[in-house]
């Protein structure tokens, strides 16, 4: 059955694949020395590498900016610019990008790529280790428009990683509030990076909103896809297709082959 997530990768249950930029300009993990070129290099190998196993999107993210901001500066989204600029022509697949935790500077660069959508947090109001999360997604909704941006999905994390929500309102209440609200797609994560999700809160959304994609964000590996994707409409994955499942690690090209193969097996 076409959606509107099939319709945009071009397959059931599709797996996006993180591109983990190295730390950027004027963040502590930035190499100085090694510039824009470092940036390339990293960028780029990981891209060669995910695109031959086979993966059916990416997710350009400033993954390494550690520790994280809620309003980045200028210089953030314009490296990310560049970067994917001179990469664009060696992409092949459906993109969005994330600025960790900033919504309007990921629309912007959205805007200034050609990405599709844009994975945030974009309703709810959350205490985390980064402090106070409260999206304006009314206020979002208006910039994407001004921009020129009405065709860029917005994919909203509802349980967001190193956080938790404000008030008592359920998994489900979540998920049919940002619903309501018209964004794209819904993301259930586990407590960090890399860490898995509870199935529980998986279902609970789905169940709550069945016409939406769900997708797993966070904790997807080889050995658990099949699960996951008995509820799940798609997933991103990133920790577990690096070398020794360590976040900050290069893809490894046998993990992203194993991934895939797992994950080609269940949408047979």
């Amino acid at each position: 059955m076409s959606t509107p997530l099939t319709d945009r990768f071009a397959t059931v249950k599709p797996v996006i694949a993180m591109l983990h930029f190295p730390g950027l300009p004027g963040r502590p993990r930035h190499d100085r020395a090694g510039g824009r070129a470092h940036l390339l290099d990293v960028v780029g190998r990981d891209l060669e590498i995910l695109q031959a196993a086979g993966v059916d999107g990416l997710l350009f993210c400033n993954e390494n900016d550690i520790p994280y901001q809620l309003n980045v500066g200028p210089e953030i989204p314009a490296a990310m610019a560049a970067t994917i600029g001179e990469l664009r022509s060696a992409i092949r697949v459906p993109f969005g990008v994330n600025i960790l935790w900033d919504a309007k500077a990921s629309l912007a660069l959205a805007r200034a790529t050609g990405a599709t959508f844009i994975r945030e947090v974009l309703t709810g109001v959350y205490e985390s280790d980064m402090g106070i999360i409260a999206p304006a997604l009314g206020d979002l909704a208006g910039y994407r428009t001004a921009i020129g941006g009405d065709d860029i999905a917005l994919f909203d994390n509802i349980l967001p990683e190193f956080s938790s929500a404000l008030g008592s309102r359920t998994i489900a209440d979540r998920a049919k509030g940002a619903a309501f609200l018209g964004v794209d797609a819904l993301l259930i994560s586990g407590p960090a990076a890399g860490v898995p999700l509870s199935m529980d809160d998986l279902r609970a959304a789905k169940e709550a909103v069945p016409g939406i994609a769900v997708i797993a964000n966070t904790g997807v590996r080889a050995d658990s896809v099949a699960e996951i994707f008995k509820v799940a409409d798609g997933a991103i994955v990133g920790t577990s297709l690096k070398v020794d499942g360590n976040t900050w690690n290069a893809v490894d090209p046998d993990r992203a082959n194993r991934l895939m193969d797992a994950a080609r097996a269940v949408r047979v």
